[in-house]
């Protein structure tokens, strides 16, 4: 059986950067969530926000070098795999990395040293400020890299000369018509992700007995903002489609499952999308609905895929993978208002929906990696849309080749992504060792005060 050597080249970058992606998710939305727990301690002097503070600080860091890693193995493959890409957009995609690396990563790691280790080597004001800056590097970092994607989606501000793409508007590059929506929808996936992931670790060690009251003020403001972040977010996906929509309609056809151009397109809620005979099999859906939700009109008219010939997308991983992202974001819209409604009623969360919530750690990790393969495979055939056909930038690797490195990168981001779950929850499970060590029992999650070893926590 021959092997397509572009697929191999196509699946290996998609594993590289389907690992790199958990970390910086995770990074960007904790270095903002530390700073609130750190202008908490600094405002009302309650320990338990610096004991939040110094549990998830040792997360960042960890999150933080994996992610600097991943990110280096992948801008290798531009050279390896992509050589066509540089060669063609360079001149463009350059200059952006290299902002990212200058701006964002020389921010943070000037001043993560003394988020880490200076919490007692400077003022409180201080450190505080260097994790403002690493928290703002990190998000910088995010509008450098969502900039030149967001450019590969929809390019602007360019012209060809010589089969090369040089700049004619640098502020047209930067904000380009899918910039604003793609930024704020990865931002917000960032808090979704960071807030279920508190949530989750929190709730693991109040399961296993730890009632610190740094465990409940984490927990709570992980469901507390997860639950105002997954309406916007849900509003900001909408507005994103729109978008998608008016630049890349085959994307909007192959997520909806449109083979035939159609008034009135129904809402698929569930269909095997049948690539031979170009028609879905075993079709359930709503009449009319797409057409409302995309025209705002029952009986607007979606192009098809049919109108595109073979310039289209893959349709089943665009199908599966937006209803798997769209799935994931309505069960964590219902488990973060229900589990607001518990603690606002009771004070603490019944053990089935702290369970709940320990099973959604990693749900946005879920969440944003669907939605990223949407995002990314619906471009295709292009690798910059309109401008340059993955098949153009691809190197000429032998299969064989690119499989053997392909098998050594999953089996190391397999072993690392394990290893990186497991250090999270043992780090749990040793700090509500050490709570307990500390005889300091509270056992609800309700605000008042409560008298304990001579002290006042809330």
């Amino acid at each position: 059986m021959t092997i397509d050597p572009t697929m191999l080249a196509r699946v290996q970058f998609a594993s590289n950067i389907t690992f790199h992606i958990l970390f910086p998710t995770i990074s960007i939305a904790l270095g903002w969530m530390l700073l609130f727990f750190k202008l908490r301690h600094g405002r009302t002097g309650d320990a338990k926000w610096m004991e939040a503070y110094q549990f998830w600080v040792k997360i960042f860091a960890l999150t933080f070098a994996l992610g600097v890693v991943s990110g280096i193995t992948m801008s290798f493959q531009f050279g390896t795999n992509w050589p066509g890409f540089m060669e063609t957009v360079g001149n463009i995609a350059g200059p952006l990395l290299a902002y990212e690396v200058l701006t964002a990563f020389f921010l943070e790691a000037t001043f993560l040293g003394i988020m880490l280790f200076g919490a007692q080597r400077v003022s409180n004001r201080a450190h505080t400020l260097a994790t403002f800056l690493v928290a703002a590097g990190t998000t910088l970092s995010a509008f450098w890299i969502i900039a030149l994607n967001s450019w590969m989606h929809t390019p602007a501000g360019f012209e060809m000369v010589d089969g090369r793409a040089h700049a004619t508007d640098w502020l047209a590059i930067l904000f380009n018509p899918s910039m604003p929506y793609r930024l704020v929808h990865m931002l917000l996936a960032s808090g979704l992700t960071v807030s279920f992931l508190v949530a989750g670790i929190s709730a693991y060690r109040w399961l296993r007995g730890d009632r610190a009251p740094s465990v409940a003020a984490a927990l709570r403001t992980g469901v507390a903002v997860a639950a105002l972040l997954i309406p916007l977010q849900i509003f900001v996906g909408d507005m994103h489609g729109l978008n998608t929509l008016a630049h890349q309609p085959a994307k909007i056809a192959a997520i909806e499952g449109i083979w035939q151009t159609e008034r009135g397109a129904p809402l698929l809620l569930f269909a095997l999308p049948d690539e031979q005979e170009k028609a879905n099999r075993y079709a359930i859906g709503v009449p009319g609905m797409a057409s409302l939700i995309l025209k705002h009109d029952i009986a607007g008219e979606l192009q098809g895929l049919e109108a595109f010939g073979d310039k289209r997308p893959p349709v089943a991983p665009l199908f599966w993978g937006f209803r798997v992202m769209v799935g994931t974001g309505l069960l964590m819209l219902v488990a973060s208002w229900l589990c607001v409604w518990q603690l606002r009623r009771k004070g603490e969360p019944s053990r089935w929906m702290a369970r709940a919530l320990v099973a959604m750690s990693f749900s946005g990790w879920v969440a944003t990696v669907a939605g990223w393969y949407v995002t990314e495979i619906g471009r295709q055939p292009y690798l910059v849309y309109g401008v340059l056909t993955t098949a153009q930038a691809v190197a000429p690797v032998p299969a064989a080749m690119v499989a053997s490195t392909l098998a050594m990168y999953l089996a190391l981001y397999a072993a690392l992504t394990l290893a990186y779950v497991t250090v999270l929850f043992h780090l749990a499970r040793k700090a509500g060792h050490a709570a307990r060590g500390d005889a300091r029992p509270v056992h609800r999650l309700h605000p008042q005060p409560i008298q304990a070893s001579g002290e006042q926590h809330a």
